[in-house]
């Protein structure tokens, strides 16, 4: 039997009354406490039922992270709807293909905000403050919440779009609080927690980071509207003094080269990284800088959830950890059999928080969605004594010398010469041939030419069998990144 129930009204019912005065967010203009969260997504709920938006229908979120984002977030759930969170950083024709592809029928945005061109007859606009529309306060706080089945569609998010363009992934309402009982545990916040993420709500991360676990936990967490770089990371801590950071491996890369002795101090107990692996070095040097060691973890948007982790009692550098209770994993090789412990293998996850399958893409659910509930992560790993290291995407993967080449391990063995702030490794074509290529953002002074190349192939020789070493060096001003953060190699490939 299935079992009816709404999982945002659950969610924001999970602290219970003696938290309604508790803060749920600290923001620039003040605070939402936990009694104000759920009377605004009431109201929100309210709204979208009078806009005519009917169960199982989307509604288009292109906001900030401001309160307005969790109230009609868990609002378009508690009314039956589905919230669309898109990445609210990119251009108008972006927005239209968003509007297009989810069929939304409405989309809420900010003043001056590029979605506003997306709208149409089907898709009308609605403007948002930072709390919600203007009318927002016509509405009744106690809407009473739609029942949906646990596999009723709840929300949808897009991929992040480092292999292409995004794909919708469609979650369904009991997705929201898994979560909570997986990973969760392994984090251990409480009503005692400060939260603070760099990820933003309309990323899978960000929304675990900063609505779904913090909210579960009766924690608080800290909205940043903008991008922060490493100085409003910073300054964040030093204001509102979270407990635990949500961040990546780009970030912490930034973090570290901005640290100054005087930071230290305001830096969180419990640091988090997931996105794309953390590599050794990053791990070392924040932790020799904060004191502070970094739980490292991956999931997916397919997911929304992590699926392997560090402990926190045990972190190993360079690992993203052992698979988190209420998932399995295999690693398996290109025709689908298990490799043997300690060989390459590409990642297949299995899971109760997973999608079904992508948003009118069979083509990629035929990819990606295999039998028995296996889902294809398109990442390569080696797993030796249950602890699991990255390799790369599996599109990533490159062959020199008629071995293969983890683009993972030359990064991160380049990383380590003090004259590269960011590399990357991909393969390229030269004089007709495939060749291990490295992109290198220079560090400081660093000087591009001919004895600094010969340096950092000397570095890699001395780490790494030479097969490894890439065949040609290229000094670049930055590396193509998702808005996440990730390297997007597919656009060096060919160069």
């Amino acid at each position: 039997m299935r079992r009816v129930h709404n999982a945002a009204s659950e969610l924001l019912d999970r602290v219970g009354a003696s938290c309604e005065g508790k803060t749920a967010y600290l923001h620039a203009g003040g605070t939402l406490s936990y009694g104000e969260l759920r009377g605004r997504a009431r109201r929100f709920a309210g709204f979208f039922a009078a806009q005519g938006v009917a169960p199982g229908e989307r509604v288009l979120l292109v906001l900030p992270d401001s309160p307005a984002f969790p109230a009609a977030f868990l609002g378009a759930m508690l009314a039956g709807a589905c919230p669309v969170a898109v990445n609210t950083f990119l251009k108008p024709e972006d927005y239209a293909f968003f509007a297009t592809d989810s069929g939304s029928r409405l989309l809420l945005t900010v003043e001056g905000h590029a979605a506003a061109a997306a709208a149409s007859a089907d898709c009308p606009a609605v403007v948002c403050d930072g709390d919600g529309p203007q009318d927002l306060q016509n509405f009744a706080p106690d809407f009473a919440p739609l029942p949906a089945a646990d596999d009723a569609l709840g929300f949808m998010l897009y991929s992040s779009g480092s292999t292409g363009r995004p794909k919708g992934v469609p979650h369904r309402q009991a997705d929201l609080l898994r979560p909570a009982a997986t990973w969760g545990p392994i984090l251990g916040l409480g009503p005692a927690d400060v939260v603070l993420s760099s990820s933003k709500l309309f990323f899978a991360y960000g929304l675990l980071a900063s609505l779904v676990l913090p909210l579960s936990a009766g924690a608080a967490t800290v909205l940043f509207p903008g991008k922060p770089g490493p100085y409003d990371i910073y300054d964040l801590m030093a204001a509102h003094r979270p407990t635990a950071f949500f961040g990546v491996p780009t970030l912490y890369n930034a973090m570290i080269r901005a640290f100054e002795p005087a930071m230290k101090e305001s830096v969180t107990p419990l640091c988090v990284s997931a996105g794309e692996a953390l590599p050794a070095l990053l791990f070392e040097e924040w932790e020799r800088l904060t004191g502070s060691a970094v739980l490292d973890g991956i999931g997916s948007t397919e997911s929304c959830n992590v699926f392997i982790c560090n402990p926190r009692e045990e972190r190993r550098p360079g690992s993203v950890g052992r698979v988190v209770p209420g998932f399995e994993a295999r690693l398996v090789d290109d025709e689908g059999r298990d490799v043997p412990a300690g060989a390459k293998g590409h990642l297949l996850v299995r899971g109760e928080s997973f999608c079904r399958g992508y948003w009118n893409r069979p083509d990629k659910d035929r990819e990606t969605m295999l039998p028995d509930g296996w889902v294809r992560t398109g990442d390569v790993f080696e797993e030796r004594d249950g602890w699991y290291y990255h390799q790369g995407r599996s599109d990533d993967m490159l062959k020199s010398g008629g071995q293969w080449v983890s683009p993972v391990q030359v990064e991160e063995a380049l990383l380590r010469h003090p004259a590269v702030a960011e590399c990357a490794v991909a393969a390229c074509r030269v004089g007709g041939l495939d060749l291990v290529c490295a992109f290198v953002v220079p560090a400081g002074d660093a000087k591009p030419g001919k004895a600094l190349t010969l340096e950092w192939r000397g570095h890699l020789l001395r780490a790494l069998p030479e097969h490894m070493c890439p065949a040609r060096f290229e000094c670049v001003a930055e590396l193509p990144k998702t808005a996440t953060g990730k390297v997007q190699r597919f656009r060096l490939r060919g160069n």
